[in-house]
């Protein structure tokens, strides 16, 4: 009977995603180059895998293209006044297809655009208390307009679920 129910667990967790191709057909169409170019601000919160909202943040970010390679540079403002700041080294391989990383990236992002969508899959160095996690994010980001975006981020270590991230962008004009 345990078996059954493990079998019908992972089935319904599986069946819960859904593929980036189910966003090829919306518009406007999300380009990295185009949205991630000058200066934009974000405001974000984290919560706890139960949803409890941990943190709260703003971030300012500049973003620069030079053909097929770009640099997010990204500077966070937490609620309780820690600073950081994150670069991103971001790549157009093809069509719709990205990567990038950035200091504490441990692997590579890897991210797909269809239509108004980008998902984005990496691991992330994070500090807990005196020690260093490797956690792993799936983000999801769905342009709203040529102005605007919500990005929302899945944490999970060893495969389970440990938080998100939600955010909103808007670039400045």
């Amino acid at each position: 009977m345990s078996k059954l129910l493990l079998i019908a667990l992972l089935l319904t967790l599986v069946g819960c995603s859904t593929p980036i191709a189910y966003y090829n057909t919306t518009t406007p169409q999300l380009k990295l180059e185009e949205f991630y170019n000058g200066k934009l601000t974000a405001y974000g919160i984290v919560q706890s895998r139960n949803g409890k909202v941990l943190r709260r943040f703003s971030v300012d970010m500049t973003g620069t293209w030079n053909g097929n390679k770009g640099v997010l540079d990204e500077h966070f403002v937490y609620d309780d006044g820690e600073k950081q700041q994150r670069i991103w080294y971001l790549e157009k391989k093809s069509d719709g297809l990205y990567t990038g990383s950035a200091s504490d990236v441990v692997k590579a992002a890897d991210g797909e655009t269809q239509g108004y969508a980008l998902e984005w899959k990496y691991t992330l160095a994070i500090k807990v208390d005196d020690s260093l996690w490797e956690v792993d994010f799936e983000d999801w980001m769905y342009l709203i307009d040529e102005h605007r975006l919500i990005n929302r981020a899945q944490m999970s270590k060893w495969g389970f679920n440990v938080g998100e991230v939600t955010l909103y962008i808007e670039k400045q004009q």
